[in-house]
């Protein structure tokens, strides 16, 4: 039967010989034999032994855990058990981590349109952000309520030139202006604009905001508060906010 030094063990499973001293003071990888020298010398059942602890410690699993485990009479069903957790765990963990990767890319791709930029703008960006879902789902709100709407003026714009009934065109626009005016209210009534000068939070007049120049998320307004007049980042408000 194979006899291994520490060093030994330790290169064939890939660790520093610190490492297996350390599993031998903890308990869980005793050498077999002591050499007439007092060296430790370790079998191929602690050789198959510290692969399983290589191997549950790659998986994450503290010390602690693996030594309760080896202390076991019938280890193998604790350790599924033991590997389900860990698994729920990291993917928990995975989970947080993607999250923060895809605030951190937001974030960068949102400075891309900024040109000066400060450690204050990246915080109007991080709360511009948090309500970004709120704001998609209002944008949303408003395209599927405007589906009929503009059904209704392709309908009518084809029987009009193709029969001629131009009053269905003049229905449309009796419910195409006030459904307009309805909708820009409510948008422009809850959202409002941080000013990457002054970093101040506020809403512009509708008609202003209205007839501005903008993109997908932002917007050119003049800051009632330092007088800048430029793109602002736009955010959603909720009834709480207004309120302040």
């Amino acid at each position: 039967m194979s006899k291994y030094t520490t060093g030994e063990i330790a290169k064939l499973c890939g660790v520093s010989v610190r490492t297996v001293q350390y599993y031998d003071t903890r308990g869980i990888l005793v050498p077999g034999e002591l050499s007439e020298g007092g060296r430790r010398l370790y079998t191929e059942a602690d050789l198959k032994r510290l692969r399983i602890i290589c191997f549950l410690r790659e998986a994450g699993l503290p010390i602690n855990s693996i030594a309760a485990l080896f202390a076991e009479e019938k280890p193998e069903s604790i350790i599924s058990i033991l590997l389900d957790e860990q698994e729920k765990s990291l993917r928990e963990e995975l989970a947080e981590c993607r999250a923060k990767l895809g605030l951190i890319e937001g974030i960068r791709s949102e400075l891309k349109e900024i040109e000066n930029f400060s450690v204050e703008s990246i915080g109007d960006i991080a709360h511009a952000m948090k309500q970004k879902n709120k704001l998609k789902r209002m944008r949303w709100t408003m395209v599927l309520s405007g589906l009929p709407v503009s059904a209704l003026q392709c309908t009518a714009i084809v029987l009009w030139i193709t029969h001629g009934f131009w009053w269905l065109f003049a229905a449309w626009a009796c419910v195409a202006i006030p459904w307009g005016i309805a909708v820009s209210a409510y948008y422009f009534g809850h959202v409002a604009y941080i000013c990457p000068e002054c970093h101040e939070v506020f809403r512009p007049r509708l008609k202003e905001a209205f007839w501005a120049y903008h993109t997908p998320k932002m917007r050119r307004l003049t800051c009632p508060t330092c007088g800048r007049k430029g793109l602002c980042v736009e955010i959603y408000t909720d009834k709480e906010d207004q309120k302040v």
